[in-house]
């Protein structure tokens, strides 16, 4: 159905410009099912957190890591189910492990320096990480983006050192870590995902 839906609008897109073509369009088309299948996946997300008694919790690390997981990026896995569960176990699975780990004090924050020096280094390196279907070419986008990330990781960190309550501080420090391990180029391995703009860059410097 959303394979449907996106090839319906990509053709309409085509109608009213006609000047793009077929590798253009097939951007087009990928770009508009990651937008409207978000839509059954969050929805599935939160009726899922609902059923295992941790909606607000995965509401709260929905809306904490929203804007670090847009400006950072991360692979894509191939299918809209395998989309919808890989969702499911990163937001459900982080509030899990954030209800039943209980850091003492000094570890917690040996921990948080650790993670936002392994962080720190990875945004550098990766984010924002895109994928060959949905590149992110533009330097100046690449380069907003990555401040994005640095500043929204950064102060997610913060706000787990100094939030008293475990559940909550663990949620922020686990979801920043997992979120980050998305974007690493091991990840991308495993999951058969390619960045974007090496992708195009490469194909630019062959027609060279």
């Amino acid at each position: 159905m959303i394979d449907k839906i996106c090839t319906f609008l990509t053709k309409k897109i085509r109608d009213e410009m006609p000047e793009i073509d077929d590798e253009r369009a097939e951007v087009i088309n990928y770009g508009l099912q990651n937008i409207v299948g978000e839509i059954p996946k969050v929805f599935l997300l939160f009726i899922i957190a609902s059923i295992l008694g941790m909606f607000k919790e995965v509401l709260f690390m929905f809306v904490a890591l929203l804007l670090y997981r847009g400006a950072s990026g991360g692979f894509h896995l191939k299918t809209h189910l395998g989309c919808i569960l890989g969702t499911a176990i990163f937001y459900c699975g982080t509030v899990f492990l954030s209800q039943n780990i209980v850091l003492e004090d000094m570890m917690k924050y040996i921990f948080i320096v650790a993670v936002w020096i392994f962080g720190m280094f990875m945004i550098k390196l990766y984010a924002p990480a895109d994928t060959e279907n949905v590149p992110i070419l533009s330097t100046k986008d690449r380069k907003k983006k990555q401040i994005i990330a640095y500043i929204t990781f950064s102060i997610g960190l913060i706000a787990a050192a100094l939030i008293q309550d475990h559940v909550i501080s663990n949620i922020l420090l686990f979801g920043n870590f997992i979120q980050t391990l998305t974007i690493t180029k091991i990840a991308y391995r495993l999951t058969k995902n390619k960045y974007g703009y090496e992708v195009y860059r490469d194909i630019s410097t062959q027609n060279v």
